[in-house]
């Protein structure tokens, strides 16, 4: 099951079931709204799929276009975004450039920061930015929503509380973030809102790339066209969805509507050592900021910019079919200009 919300009824959008191939949608019967899904998930997913079923027959009136430039996110606001950084490949990269140690804790208790959720960016929405010297990052990621989840639950019942996924760009500001940080009170300025794929997906839309709390296929970004990055979101990520849930379960209950994100997705190469630019035969980077970091390991000094006004990327995750499975993240860098 394919889910959407359009921008069509107030801040919380319309919720819509929308086809396989991403071509069709229609408006769902059973739920105004995810979240309204979400609260009572076991009643609302039977019932919303039977309606996915019913979409795909073309059994439905009022089925429409599906046109991802008319999304927003799919969770338009939520209760909850906690963003860990799964992937310690690329923790320790970052870590090292700037000559910090990384403590061994890493390799077994996850990092996670609790991110805002009260305006997320739809997938076509631009980034917005008021100044380029801000270091204006991407980072390619996937991410879960829960339905409630007890406090205290272990790695294994977690992974059963996963009802969907999505792809986010998660976007940082890099030259903000030695400051915060510096600060040891963690990221606020340096974290704007983050996008979100056009659809959410329940894992079962994944068929054999979901298992273990992971999913194994690429993440495919471009940077204004190019070819920047695809590692295998299955590979090296040394933290499951189920251990970073239990994680921000630990002391507290998760609501449903909580999103979990893994972090930017990050693979080393076949040495063992970082890995290489697409350019030279390497599964690239998911952020800017990785990719500058073995420039600096290897020559010294950072080649590559972070993004300026009028730059694009765009993410995205193809099936065994070479079929879109979330549909495409594409945003382009604008200027901030204050609405009146």
């Amino acid at each position: 099951m394919k889910l959407a919300t359009l921008k069509m009824s107030g801040r919380d959008g319309r919720l819509h079931l929308v086809s396989r191939d991403l071509t069709r949608c229609v408006a769902a019967r059973d739920a105004t709204t995810l979240q309204q899904a979400l609260d009572s998930w076991a009643v609302s997913a039977p019932m919303l799929e039977e309606e996915a079923r019913g979409l795909e027959a073309g059994e439905w009136l009022g089925v429409e276009e599906f046109v991802p430039e008319q999304c927003a996110a799919p969770l338009p606001r939520a209760y909850q975004w906690a963003d860990g950084s799964a992937y310690v490949n690329h923790v320790e990269l970052v870590r090292k450039a700037r000559g910090a140690e990384m403590p061994p804790s890493f390799w077994t208790d996850p990092l996670m920061y609790q991110g805002g959720s009260d305006s997320f960016l739809g997938p076509r929405d631009p980034i917005q930015m008021a100044d380029e010297a801000w270091g204006i990052d991407f980072e390619a990621e996937i991410a879960v929503i829960t339905d409630d989840v007890p406090m205290g639950v272990g790695a294994d019942e977690a992974r059963s509380h996963i009802k969907l996924l999505m792809l986010v760009n998660d976007v940082s500001l890099r030259n903000l973030i030695p400051g915060e940080l510096a600060k040891g009170f963690g990221f606020f300025q340096s974290k704007p809102s983050s996008a979100f794929s056009p659809v959410a997906v329940t894992p079962d839309e994944l068929g054999a790339a979901w298992g273990d709390g992971k999913v194994h296929l690429p993440l495919i970004t471009h940077l204004n066209g190019q070819p920047f990055g695809r590692p295998n979101a299955g590979i090296d990520m040394t933290f499951d969805f189920g251990q970073l849930i239990a994680h921000a379960a630990r002391t507290r209950p998760l609501a449903a509507g909580t999103i979990v994100g893994s972090g930017t997705i990050s693979n080393k190469g076949a040495d063992g050592g970082p890995g290489r630019p697409v350019s030279e035969g390497g599964a690239g980077y998911s952020c800017i900021a990785e990719q500058r970091t073995v420039e600096t390991l290897l020559t010294g000094s950072p080649k590559t910019p972070f993004m300026k006004f009028g730059d694009r990327v765009r993410i995205e995750m193809l099936g065994a079919n070479s079929n879109s499975l979330f549909g495409a993240i594409e945003q382009e860098v604008v200027r901030y200009q204050r609405q009146s």
